[in-house]
């Protein structure tokens, strides 16, 4: 059935695009602009979205009203974007739910449904351990694992936490203790109680019990070390080559979109993100500025969804 629904959606944005493409490529932008946030008002993706709001509504010289349309994970926006008109009238804050969610839910839509414009900003997720969780490092916790086979655990509350968790026992080669949180709130809190042993996390929410010393922050998962809120600390991928977590945010339209249309909206979106105090703002804020071109950010999210389904497939995490 998801195959037969991607099938349909993709036919109707080729259609649509082959047919009116050229035209509206050259009038665009004529019209408001609608941004979709797939999530309620007041989250950590409107901050992004509302400081680059007026920014891209000024370079275009149309409205860009933002439109937050919460519930099932993100989804209700999700499909309201594939199904929309590929004129880039209509955009899609995307986060990695994108990409995860065809994993954890029976209904989710299909990330092939999108075109990628550009990666705003690179959070990093930071594996953080108990106090009285004995390993210290990365290299320390691997070894935990092999030798005690089913007894180190990990929270696993969906979307890249849980995606951690699979990743360092896939890398382990042995069991870990997968326990199963509803939101990343009630499994921090439990890592700081010490009834669990690890958590994948982003930065800005760890950084206060980190520095409290109510928990330890390990290492990062961003590609590499310097990553914020805490530069200095070892990247994962020092002991496991190629391990990334990054919470990417960016922005999507429906697949089919002109390419025309895309370079325009890349392009403004990135000199908006390039302004001092955009970059200032969101620096205060624990995150990567990025920017890029639409391939970069298009082939980001054709990886992540690739590799993070094989894995989560491999360890027999099945859609509910």
């Amino acid at each position: 059935m998801k195959y037969l629904i991607k099938l349909i959606f993709l036919a109707c944005s080729w259609a649509a695009a082959v047919v009116g493409g050229t035209a509206t490529a050259q009038g665009f932008p004529s019209k408001p602009v609608r941004w979709v946030v797939p999530f309620p008002p007041g989250g950590a993706t409107d901050v992004v979205v509302r400081l680059l709001m007026p920014k891209l509504s000024e370079r275009l010289g149309q409205p860009v009203v933002i439109d937050n349309v919460g519930g099932a994970g993100g989804n209700i926006g999700h499909e309201q974007v594939a199904r929309s008109k590929p004129d880039g009238y209509t955009l899609l804050y995307a986060i990695p739910a994108l990409v995860t969610n065809p994993s954890f839910l029976k209904v989710a839509v299909d990330p092939d449904l999108f075109n990628g414009v550009i990666q705003t900003t690179g959070l990093t997720s930071i594996l953080v351990a108990s106090n009285g969780f004995a390993p210290k490092s990365v290299a320390d916790i691997i070894s935990e694992v092999k030798a005690k086979p089913g007894t180190v655990s990990c929270a696993t509350p969906g979307s890249l936490p849980t995606v951690g968790c699979v990743l360092l026992q896939s890398f382990a080669g042995a069991d870990m203790i997968l326990v199963n949180y509803k939101g990343n709130a009630p499994a921090l809190t439990a890592l700081m109680a010490g009834e669990i042993n690890l958590l994948f996390d982003l930065g800005p929410t760890v950084t206060a019990p980190v520095k409290s010393g109510r928990v330890r922050a390990v290492a990062t998962a961003f590609p590499k070390r310097g990553a914020q809120p805490f530069p200095d600390l070892p990247a994962v991928s020092e002991t496991i080559p190629g391990f990334d977590l990054t919470a990417w945010q960016g922005v999507v339209v429906a697949a089919g979109t002109p390419r025309e249309i895309i370079s325009r909206l890349n392009a403004d979106l990135g000199i908006a993100l390039d302004q001092p105090e955009v970059r200032q703002k969101l620096a205060s804020t624990g995150v990567d500025v990025i920017g890029g071109s639409a391939d970069a950010f298009d082939q980001m999210i054709k990886r992540d969804y690739k590799r993070f389904s094989e894995a989560l497939k491999k360890a027999g995490m099945k859609p509910e």
